[in-house]
C-alpha cells in the first residue's frame, strides 16, 4: 500500500489572544495519514484493513454500490426495503440472529441507505471479529427472503416513512420536495424512503432479483479497522468471502447524466403540521471527486459552519428573520445538491427568508471571502476530521465513503491536502459557477392554515426522470433456511481483549475548583467542560427555562466580548464552544485541536467568569427558544416527552419543561439570570474536566492560570432540591389533528442515582427496552411492524428521576402498542428473566460504556454526569463490575418496583379520532385534552 505524506494545516489565527504569549501555542497540528492496506479476491471484492491496537473492539463493514438511485422503475424506496431484510434470515442464521451475534455482545450493527450506495456496519468487541465475518459472507451469498418476513418489514419502513416524514414538521420539505424539486432527468430525483404506494407495488420476485442483481462479492467493499491480526484477518477472509461465486453478468449502472438548468425553478406548497414557515434553496453541484471539491467543502464551512458563520449571523443572530438557518453540501458519486434552508423566526415570512438566504449566496458570487474566514473554515474542516479519526469505525467510513463515491481509498486524506489549497478566488469562482440563480431550485414551505383558498404547487418527481428498470436475472438461486442440523453454527469467539479504561487525575484548587484531567495521547484533540452544580430543578416557580437561559448565555456576550466575537475567537481556532444546562447541573463545553487548547481556554474561562447578560441577548435566545419550542408541540414524539413528564411530576421541578414555556420564559429578566449565575456558577460548585492530548500537570497549571483567582459572589445556592413527588397517574390523549403518526409515552416515577437498585435498574431497563433485541423492540417492531422501534428509559437524577417506555405508530394503533408496553412491563416484574438474557443486556450496557470512552468528548461527558449527579469518579472502575454482578432476582425486583403499572400515566399524542374510543374501552377515565389548548405552565396541564 502507498504511505501518503502526512499532511500539515497552518492553523492561520484570525487574531492572536493578547493574555498568551507565543510560546504557549504549540505547532500546527498535524495529520497522520488513515494507515491502511488493500487486496482484491479473484471474486472481486476489495478488502482495506487498518489496524488499531489502542482499542478493544473491531469494526467491520460493507458497502455495496448499490443506492436509491438504482431503485427499479416504480420501486421507489426499494433500496431502502431491502437494507432491513438483510438483517432478516440466511442459509445458516435464523432472523434477527445477526443481531444477537452483535448487540448481544455487547456491540451493535446498523445499517444506511444513500443515493449512491447501502453500507452494513458493525462495532463489536474485538475477539468476536471472525464470528460477524462469517455473519456478513453469509448473508452476502445465501440471503433467504420469506414473503411473511417481507411483509412485516415492509410495514415496518412505512412506519419510518410515517415517522420522518409525515410526522415531523418539515419532513416532506428535506426527505421529498428537496430532490424532486431538483432532478429533472437522473434518478436521485426520486426520495431514498419511497412512497406508501411504491413500497405496496414491490414483491418477493422484485426483492430476489434485486438481491441476485446488485449483493456481489465484486460490487462490495469491505472495510475491517480495530485491534486484529493482520495475518489471521486475511486467512478468515479467504475462508468466508473468497467462496462465493461471481456472477457472470454485468451489473446495471446509472449512466443518465442530468442536464445543465437553463431557468430557475420556484414552488410555493402549503401543508399542514408546519409550525413555522421555511425555505429551502437547492443548486446542483459537481460529482464528489470534482476538483471543485475543496472550494465547495469551504464554502459551505464559511457560509453555515457555526455561529460564527454567514448564514447564522445574518438570518439568525443579527436580523432574527430565522429560527434556524443552514446550508448542507451532499456530494454524490454523479449530479449532487448543495442546498440552503432557513425555518424562519415567529412572525416572519418563508419570502423573507428566500430574500435573506439568495443574498448571502448573492454575496459569496460577488466578493471572495476574507482571509480570516477562510482560516477559521479550513481550522474547522481539519478538526472535524480528526474527531472522524477517534475511533477504529469512524475511519473505517471515511475509507470506505472514499471507495464507492469518489473511487479512492485515499479520497479522505487527498481532501484534506486539498483544503488546505483552497484561495478566496476559488471559493468565489466555484460560487459563480454554480450558485447562480437561473440553476437553483426553490421551495417555499407554508403552513395548510395560511393558504387561505390558495391552491400551493404540486411537486413531484418529474415525468422525465429516467430509471432503471428491474430484470429478473437467469437462474437465481432461491435460498433457503437450512434444518437445524444442516446449519453451519457461527465460529465461537477468540479471547477477550481487556478495554483500557482511562486515568483521570483530580486535584482541587485553593478556591475550591475541582480539575480533572485525563491524558489521552494519540489525536491532536482536547475536549473540555466547565460543569457547575445547579440545574432546572432549581428553576423558581413560574420560571421554567431560567437554568437553561442562563448556562446558555453565558456564551452570547462577555464583559469584553459579544456574543459574536466569541463565535469567531473560538471557531477561528476550529474549536466549537457551547453552553446547556440539565436538571441538575450546567456545563460549558469546548472541543478544539490541541494546538489551539491554551487560546480556545481564556475563552472558555471568559464566558464562565464574566457573563454579561445583556437584555437584547435574553430577548434574542428567548424568542429562538419560543420558535423551537413552536416546532416540539406540532411534532406528536417530542410533545407526547413533554406531557409526559407533567403527568408524572405533576407541580413538582421534574414536571417542569426543561427548556421552558413562552409565559414562563417571557417573565424572566436579566436579574434573575444574575441572580441564577451568582448561585451556581462560582469555583467551590464548579469542576473543570479536560480529556485529550493534555497531560495532567500541563491542565492544572493551566487551570491555576485562568481560574485561580475565580472567587464566587453573593450566597451560594443552597444543594440542588430534590423534591420529585409524583402526581396521581393519568391517562392522557392529546389530540393533534392530522398527525402523520401517534407519539406514545408510558411513565412514571423511576430511582435516584444514588439508589441501592440502580445497577439493577439498569439491567432491567436494558432487558425491556434498551436496544433492537430489548422486550418492546421485540413485540413492537419486530414481531408486529407497528413502529420503527421502541425503547425506555431509566433517567436516575438527583432526585427520582422518570422512567419512560415510547415509540411512534400510525394513530389507529396506538391502544395496541400501549397494551403491549404496559404487558412487557408487568411481565418482567413478575417472572423472573431469564440469566442468558440477562447476560446479553448487560453486555449492551458494558458494550455501550466501551464505545463512549473511545472518544475525548464521551469520557468527558461521562465524568461530567458523574460530578452532577455526585458519583466519585472511580465509578469509571467500578461501572462492569457493578453491571455483571447483578443477578436475576435482583432484576426482578426492580422491575417489580419501577414496571409497577399500577403507578404509570398514559400519554398518547396524535389524530385522536383514529384511536380514543377504542383506548378508552381500557382506560374509563381517560383525559381528552387539544393541542391547541395544551397549557405546559400548568400541572394539569389545562
Amino acid at each position: 500500500m502507498p504511505r501518503f505524506a502526512a499532511i500539515l494545516l497552518a492553523a492561520t489565527l484570525l487574531s492572536p489572544v493578547p493574555a498568551l504569549a507565543q510560546a504557549d501555542r504549540p505547532a500546527a497540528t498535524r495529520v497522520e495519514p488513515i494507515a491502511f492496506t488493500q487486496r482484491t479476491l479473484p471474486n472481486g471484492l476489495r478488502v482495506y484493513a487498518i489496524r488499531d491496537t489502542k482499542t478493544a473492539n473491531v469494526s467491520v463493514q460493507v458497502w455495496y454500490d448499490v443506492g436509491s438511485k438504482d431503485d427499479p422503475a416504480g420501486r421507489s424506496g426499494f433500496a431502502h426495503m431491502f437494507e432491513h431484510l438483510m438483517f432478516k434470515g440466511t442459509r445458516n442464521l435464523v432472523d434477527e440472529q445477526l443481531d444477537r451475534l452483535t448487540e448481544d455482545v455487547g456491540g451493535y450493527n446498523n445499517a444506511s441507505t444513500d443515493d449512491d450506495y447501502t453500507n452494513y456496519y458493525e462495532v463489536v468487541p474485538a475477539n468476536h471479529l471472525e464470528r460477524l465475518l462469517f455473519a456478513e459472507a453469509d448473508r452476502m451469498a445465501t440471503l433467504v427472503v420469506d414473503p411473511k418476513v417481507f411483509a412485516s418489514e415492509r410495514d415496518v419502513v412505512k412506519e419510518e416513512l410515517r415517522s420522518r416524514v409525515l410526522a415531523q414538521p418539515y419532513g416532506k420539505l428535506f426527505y421529498l420536495y428537496r430532490p424532486m424539486a431538483a432532478y429533472t432527468v437522473h434518478p436521485y430525483a426520486r426520495p431514498g424512503i419511497g412512497s406508501i404506494e411504491d413500497l405496496d407495488a414491490a414483491t418477493v420476485e422484485d426483492i430476489r432479483a434485486f438481491h441476485a442483481t446488485y449483493y456481489r462479492p465484486d460490487n462490495a467493499v469491505l472495510v475491517v479497522a480495530g485491534n486484529f491480526d493482520p495475518k489471521q484477518l486475511d486467512a478468515w477472509v479467504d475462508k468466508y468471502f473468497a467462496g462465493i461465486k461471481k456472477p457472470d453478468r454485468p451489473i446495471p449502472r446509472v449512466t443518465v447524466a442530468e442536464p445543465e438548468p437553463t431557468a430557475a425553478k420556484r414552488y410555493t406548497v402549503y401543508e399542514p403540521n408546519t409550525p413555522l414557515p421555511a425555505v429551502l434553496v437547492s443548486y446542483p453541484i459537481p460529482p464528489a471527486n470534482s476538483p471543485d471539491a475543496a472550494a465547495l467543502s469551504v464554502l459551505n464551512t464559511v457560509l453555515a459552519g457555526g455561529e460564527n458563520s454567514r448564514l447564522y449571523q445574518s438570518l439568525v443572530y443579527r436580523d432574527q428573520t430565522a429560527a434556524q438557518a443552514a446550508s448542507f453540501y451532499d456530494s454524490k458519486q454523479g449530479t449532487g445538491l448543495f442546498s440552503v434552508y432557513a425555518i424562519l423566526a415567529g412572525g416572519k415570512t418563508a419570502a423573507e427568508g428566500e430574500a435573506g438566504l439568495t443574498a448571502e449566496i448573492a454575496r459569496l458570487r460577488d466578493a471572495p471571502v476574507t482571509a480570516a474566514e477562510l482560516a477559521e473554515a479550513k481550522n474547522e474542516l481539519l478538526t472535524e476530521a480528526l474527531q472522524s479519526r477517534e475511533t477504529a469505525e469512524g475511519k473505517a467510513s471515511q475509507l470506505a465513503q472514499g471507495v464507492i463515491v469518489e473511487r479512492d481509498p485515499a479520497a479522505a486524506d487527498k481532501r484534506l491536502a486539498a483544503i488546505a489549497a483552497v484561495t478566496p478566488a476559488d471559493v468565489q469562482r466555484v460560487a459563480r459557477r454554480y450558485l447562480t440563480p437561473q440553476r437553483s431550485s426553490t421551495v417555499l414551505y407554508n403552513s395548510a392554515d395560511a393558504a387561505k383558498g390558495a391552491k400551493g404547487d404540486t411537486i413531484a418527481i418529474a415525468s422525465t426522470v429516467r430509471a432503471t428498470p428491474l430484470t429478473v436475472p437467469p437462474g437465481i438461486v432461491v435460498h433457503t433456511q437450512a434444518a437445524a442440523a444442516d446449519r453451519i453454527a457461527p465460529p465461537a469467539p477468540g479471547a477477550a481483549v481487556v478495554p483500557v479504561l482511562p486515568k483521570p487525575v483530580e486535584t482541587r484548587l485553593a478556591n475550591g475548583m475541582r480539575v480533572i484531567v485525563v491524558d489521552r495521547p494519540g489525536l491532536p484533540l482536547v475536549s473540555a467542560q466547565l460543569v457547575a452544580d445547579g440545574g432546572a430543578a432549581l428553576d423558581p416557580s413560574g420560571k421554567a427555562g431560567l437554568a437553561g437561559m442562563t448556562a446558555g448565555l453565558l456564551t452570547k456576550g462577555t464583559k469584553t466580548r459579544s456574543a459574536t466575537q466569541i463565535a469567531q475567537a473560538v471557531e477561528s481556532l476550529g474549536g466549537s464552544i457551547g453552553s446547556d444546562a440539565d436538571w441538575d447541573g450546567s456545563a460549558v463545553t469546548l472541543s478544539v485541536k490541541s494546538d489551539q487548547f491554551a487560546p480556545a481556554m481564556t475563552i472558555l474561562a471568559d464566558v464562565a467568569r464574566n457573563p454579561a447578560f445583556a437584555a437584547e441577548e435574553l430577548d434574542r435566545a428567548r424568542a429562538q427558544t419560543i420558535d423551537g419550542l413552536t416546532v416540539q408541540l406540532k411534532d406528536p414524539g417530542a410533545l407526547s416527552q413533554l406531557v409526559a413528564a407533567r403527568a408524572v411530576y405533576g407541580a413538582a421541578p421534574y414536571g417542569n419543561p426543561e427548556s421552558g414555556t413562552p409565559a414562563s420564559l417571557k417573565s424572566i429578566t436579566p436579574a434573575d439570570l444574575t441572580a441564577a449565575y451568582r448561585a451556581s456558577w462560582r469555583p467551590e460548585r464548579s469542576t473543570l474536566i479536560l480529556v485529550g492530548d493534555v497531560r495532567a500537570d500541563a491542565g492544572r497549571a493551566l487551570a491555576q492560570r485562568l481560574f485561580g483567582d475565580w472567587k464566587g459572589q453573593g450566597a451560594a445556592a443552597p444543594a440542588a432540591r430534590v423534591e420529585t413527588a409524583a402526581a396521581a397517574p393519568r391517562v392522557i390523549v392529546v389530540d393533534l389533528p392530522d398527525a402523520g403518526q401517534a407519539g406514545v409515552v408510558v411513565a412514571r416515577p423511576g430511582l435516584a442515582r444514588s439508589d441501592p437498585q440502580y445497577y439493577a435498574g439498569q439491567v432491567a431497563n436494558a432487558t425491556l427496552g434498551v436496544g433492537f433485541t430489548s422486550r418492546l423492540n421485540q413485540e413492537i417492531r419486530i414481531k408486529r411492524g407497528l413502529a420503527y422501534g421502541a425503547r425506555s428509559g431509566l433517567d436516575a437524577r438527583r432526585g427520582v428521576g422518570p422512567f419512560t417506555a415510547s415509540t411512534q405508530t400510525k394513530n389507529p394503533s396506538a391502544p395496541d402498542v400501549v397494551s403491549i408496553i404496559t404487558a412487557e412491563m408487568q411481565r418482567l416484574g413478575m417472572q423472573p428473566a431469564p440469566a442468558s438474557e440477562l447476560a446479553t443486556r448487560k453486555a449492551v450496557l458494558v458494550g455501550s460504556f466501551g464505545r463512549t470512552i473511545e472518544t475525548n468528548a464521551g469520557i468527558a461527558g461521562l465524568v461530567g454526569d458523574y460530578v452532577v449527579e455526585q458519583v466519585g469518579i472511580d465509578e469509571l472502575g467500578r461501572f462492569i463490575p457493578s453491571v455483571e454482578g447483578v443477578d436475576p432476582a435482583a432484576v426482578r425486583a426492580a422491575a417489580a418496583r419501577l414496571f409497577d403499572t399500577k403507578g404509570t400515566s398514559i400519554v398518547v399524542v396524535g389524530d385522536a379520532k383514529s384511536f380514543v374510543e377504542p383506548l378508552r374501552k381500557a382506560y374509563p377515565n381517560l383525559e381528552v385534552l387539544p393541542a391547541s389548548a395544551l397549557n405546559l405552565d400548568s400541572p394539569t396541564l389545562k
